[in-house]
């Protein structure tokens, strides 16, 4: 991508990890390191969003404001609560700060100057661009770095070897004991047949849950991170020949597709349409399939939205600049 200009960027959001996670992907992307603003409205205003106005007390001109100024040339926004602080850094500068927000705002089209959706929402227009994944910071250098220097745990596995990405409740899914018993029980499938087992649980992930797959792979000589120094994540998908993660999180299969390595997703009770039509779609590339106790589908082109957005974004920046009559740096 090219370098010049570099913007100066903003990422917007009310500190939701998800959310930040991708505004921070697409800045990266772009090669700039943002600075991060949170917002934290208070009631009756949180109440509003993303419609109403913003909280008096963040407003611009405040000391402390999450959006005081130098305004920046773009700001990444995501989230329900960054919409309405997305208009005001608008309409502050003047119309100089070109707007992303990342996800559907609840508000139409107009809400930003540049719109990312997922292929499941409904949103679509001019200026809405539309892809199967997620945006992530989990870029293509990360993980030929890590397979090049594989932590000796995982590198002392041998072949085949299946990354056990483990989430927890959510808002649309259950993990109930017999989710758990099922889930143990096709982890136990698959070591047997031969696959060796490395993986992580994640802050959503229960006792119950994370007791259950510390049994197993005890059992089956694997590694489990035991939650001690850095999460071995990136490590764990760059040198899997296959993953398994559970269907709570979009985010975390999106995440997985950067690997071009089939994905068996486990769903325990709950779901979502917009989930369902998400897993649909990547059954349809060859992604993704179903967690039955064994490999299953072959190796993929690596799906990876980040780069295509992060562009469209710098493309939409420097059609900006040019209707401002700026100069290209």
């Amino acid at each position: 991508m090219p370098a010049h200009p570099l913007p100066t960027i903003w990422v917007l959001t009310d500190g939701k990890a998800g959310d930040e996670v991708q505004c921070l992907g697409v800045a990266e992307r772009l090669g700039v390191v943002p600075e991060i603003r949170r917002v934290a409205p208070r009631a009756p205003f949180v109440w509003l969003m993303p419609r109403g106005p913003i909280d008096p007390r963040e407003g611009p001109e405040r000391e402390g404001s999450p959006i005081r100024p130098p305004f920046p040339d773009i700001v990444i926004a995501s989230g329900r609560r960054a919409v309405a602080y997305l208009r005001a850094v608008k309409k502050a500068s003047n119309g100089r700060s070109f707007t992303a927000i990342l996800k559907d705002p609840r508000t139409g089209t107009g809400a930003a100057d540049f719109i990312w959706v997922a292929e499941h929402d409904r949103l679509r227009g001019r200026n809405v661009l539309v892809t199967t994944t997620s945006p992530h910071r989990l870029a293509p250098e990360q993980l030929a770095q890590a397979r090049a220097h594989p932590p000796a745990a995982i590198a002392n596995l041998p072949s085949p070897r299946a990354a056990v990405i483990v989430g927890g409740d959510s808002r649309h899914h259950r993990f109930r004991p017999e989710d758990i018993a099922r889930f143990a029980g096709l982890l136990d499938l698959l070591a047997q047949s031969g696959v060796a087992l490395m993986g992580s649980r994640s802050r959503r992930t229960s006792a119950a849950l994370d007791a259950a797959v510390t049994e197993v792979f005890a059992r089956h000589k694997g590694w489990w991170w035991d939650g001690t120094g850095e999460n071995p994540y990136i490590a764990l998908l760059a040198n899997a020949d296959a993953i398994v993660t559970t269907a709570d999180s979009t985010n975390m299969i999106g995440e997985a597709t950067a690997t071009g390595v089939p994905i068996l997703v486990f769903e325990p009770h709950g779901g979502h349409g917009k989930l369902a039509k998400f897993l649909e779609a990547l059954k349809r590339q060859g992604a993704v399939h179903h967690f039955e106790g064994h490999l299953a589908g072959a190796r993929y082109e690596p799906l990876d939205s980040t780069a295509e957005i992060a562009e469209a974004v710098r493309q939409g920046w420097l059609r900006h600049r040019a209707d401002l009559g700026l100069a290209e740096a």
